[in-house]
């Protein structure tokens, strides 16, 4: 993997905001904001992505998201498989009729399970056991439920599944795997871009804010990826981290007085976005 960044991004309006026009002008929202639930706002910016031409093999979020039939009735028109967590209570088809997710994986034999690993994290492969089941939906494409068994407390996580051609249990265990990037991508463009510490109340404002962070931090992830596809160094050296290569971009790049330009740092070292004068 060479890196990730945000490519969009949606704020969520509360239903007494958008009932409430002068409120919302006030705050220069326009005059046809109207509600959208949290997984309706991730469809727009998934269709938008798509709609504009760019190509995923695959889509994974939590469980907020994947109580909405719609969003997933989105993805399988567009071909595109997910792996989507879903709760221990959630029902899904078999062709025995409908089951409680936890109720299946308590039918699932011994021999069944595999240990495979959903990708590295800070102290090493994370090895999970892991099981799968096969669905009965009507909709095209094949459907299974995924489940994850933590070797060391026993916890049970669950995840519907989808995809057009069906898929080996290493590909679904690495997507479910990857929703940790969109935790890190979130922290990362926090603890480095600055992106909750905007002090805004206007929409344009905030829109403006978030952009520009998400700008400095994909500048980041850009820079780290081609240091690590384009090393030069010894083996022994730990490739850059986008914390590392912000520290040299202040130390090397950005030169006191007048910035000009888009990104520049705060007094804690962090990198963000605007222009600065520093005296």
């Amino acid at each position: 993997m060479g890196g990730h960044a945000a490519v969009d991004r949606e704020l969520y309006i509360p239903r007494s905001w958008t009932c409430d026009p002068d409120r919302c002008r006030a705050a220069g929202l326009g005059e046809d904001t109207v509600f959208a639930t949290k997984p309706g706002l991730a469809r727009t910016m998934i269709e938008r992505f798509l709609d504009a031409g760019h190509h995923v093999g695959w889509v994974t979020w939590d469980e907020v998201y994947s109580g909405n039939p719609r969003l997933r009735t989105a993805l399988e028109e567009r071909g595109i498989g997910y792996v989507l967590a879903v709760a221990c209570s959630a029902e899904v088809p078999t062709s025995a009729g409908k089951f409680r997710a936890d109720a299946l994986a308590r039918k699932v034999p011994k021999r069944a399970w595999q240990k495979l690993s959903a990708g590295r994290g800070a102290k090493g492969h994370r090895f999970y056991d892991w099981a799968v089941i096969d669905l009965a939906e009507a909709a095209p494409g094949r459907h299974q439920l995924l489940i994850r068994h933590n070797r060391s407390t026993g916890e049970l996580a669950y995840y519907r599944c989808h995809s057009i051609t069906p898929a080996y249990l290493a590909a679904l265990v690495k997507v479910a795997g990857s929703r940790w990037r969109v935790e890190e991508t979130f922290q990362t463009e926090k603890g480095l871009a600055g992106l909750d510490e905007h002090q805004v109340r206007r929409y344009p404002s905030w829109a403006r804010w978030v952009t520009l962070a998400m700008l400095a931090h994909a500048f980041l992830a850009v820079v780290r990826a081609d240091e690590h596809a384009h090393r030069t160094t010894s083996d022994d050296l730990i490739p850059l981290s986008c914390n590392e290569i912000c520290r040299l971009f202040i130390a090397l790049v950005v030169r006191p007085g007048y910035v000009e330009g888009a990104l520049w740092s705060d007094r804690y070292g962090r990198l963000s976005t605007g222009y600065v004068k520093v005296n």
